[in-house]
């Protein structure tokens, strides 16, 4: 048997004699309804967030765990409350789930979850010397940069790979101290030594060893963001000069292996642009009907909910609605940039169409407005 997790251990056991009566109460009062539900320890602590469309089924099969390493029973063992909304929709209900976990940030929500998806992101971290790399998810940097989201990590790596040789930008530790040529000292220290191969062999412009400037090193990062973002190609620009160059030199296989990071850097590129269509896609009005009668529109551009509301049914109503769609997509904004925050709503709002394709039917394109 697997063996609960340390955090586990040093928290209380629910009472048997708890859970019954939260069993009682569910049978007396929860409804076979759309809704977001807590798991709440005795301390006051949000242990899990979940959901559900037919809410009373779903909160009576934690009471029916087989085994106490059960995923439900583990929980349950955690809970000392068990509190919920209604919502008017299974869309409504994934929505408030997401919100509530970014908001609670759950324990075992994070310990529990089996992410499965083949996803991932280009990252350009901040700090003073930004460098690029390829994370599955947004983790905590909120003052990073995210791109995506890419299917194929690998092949996604090996593009980036080649961007930041062509731009000369580093790829060490965060925790490596930059010393850039324009940095003012207060002791002199003794001259350094490079000790880095991609500065020897000409792939980064050694931010660590003074060997740039701070707006040198920042000038590339600006080139890797046009890039990124689809308005400059600078960086396939560079790459076919030395092909070129090589060519006429003779030297015939320096030119082919330009060619060949010509050829992935530009692949990355197109991966852009389908990935800019299919998220420039996800922009529209959504309508999902309430199954408490009131049905709610949701105001959705590239990927992510900007607002939403009651469907209108009177002329102010219907101008308030006009009014919010002229905010939202006046944004004329067309980079692949991702807030960090905004990630895992993309994600969900792509599954979701992905999973019911019919839904698109409920959808309204808007027009943007400049």
């Amino acid at each position: 048997m697997r063996s609960l997790p340390k955090l586990d251990l040093l928290k209380p056991r629910t009472s048997d004699s708890r859970i019954i009566e939260l069993q009682a109460y569910v049978k007396e009062r929860a409804e076979n309804r759309p809704a977001v539900y807590r798991m709440v320890a005795a301390d006051g602590e949000v242990v899990y967030v979940g959901k559900s469309k037919q809410l009373r089924s779903r909160l009576l099969s934690y009471f029916r765990g087989e085994y106490p390493d059960a995923k439900g029973a583990r929980i349950l063992r955690e809970a000392h409350d068990i509190a919920w909304d209604y919502v008017p929709s299974e869309f409504a209900a994934l929505l408030a789930e997401l919100r509530l976990i970014k908001q609670w940030r759950p324990r075992l929500n994070v310990a529990l979850k089996r992410d499965g998806r083949n996803l991932c992101f280009i990252k350009l971290t901040g700090g003073v010397a930004p460098r690029l790399t390829v994370v599955r998810g947004p983790g905590t940097d909120d003052n990073a940069l995210y791109y995506g989201p890419f299917l194929g990590a690998v092949q996604v790596d090996e593009s980036l790979r080649e961007l930041s040789d062509v731009l000369g930008m580093r790829d060490c530790t965060l925790d490596r101290k930059m010393r850039f040529s324009d940095q003012q000292e207060l002791f002199q220290l003794a001259p350094r030594t490079p000790g880095c191969l991609r500065y020897e062999v000409k792939k980064c412009l050694g931010p660590c060893i003074a060997a740039c400037s701070s707006s040198d090193y920042m000038e590339r990062v600006g080139m890797a963001r046009a890039f990124l973002d689809g308005r400059d190609d600078g960086p396939l620009q560079m790459l076919r000069a030395e092909m070129t160059a090589s060519s006429d030199r003779l030297e015939y296989e320096r030119a082919a292996a330009y060619r060949d990071k010509f050829h992935r850097l530009q692949a990355l590129r197109e991966q852009f642009g389908r990935l800019r269509f299919a998220v420039e896609s996800l922009s529209f009005a959504y309508t999902v009907p309430g199954t408490d009668g009131k049905d709610r529109v949701y105001v959705i551009r590239r990927g992510r909910v900007r607002a939403e509301m009651d469907v209108p049914a009177t002329p102010a109503e219907h101008s308030a609605l006009d009014e919010v769609l002229r905010q939202v997509f006046s944004d004329a904004t067309d980079g692949l940039q991702v807030p960090s925050h905004e990630i895992d709503e993309l994600l969900l709002l792509s599954s979701w169409f992905r999973r019911f394709p019919r839904e698109l039917d409920r959808t309204k394109r808007v027009e943007r407005v400049s």
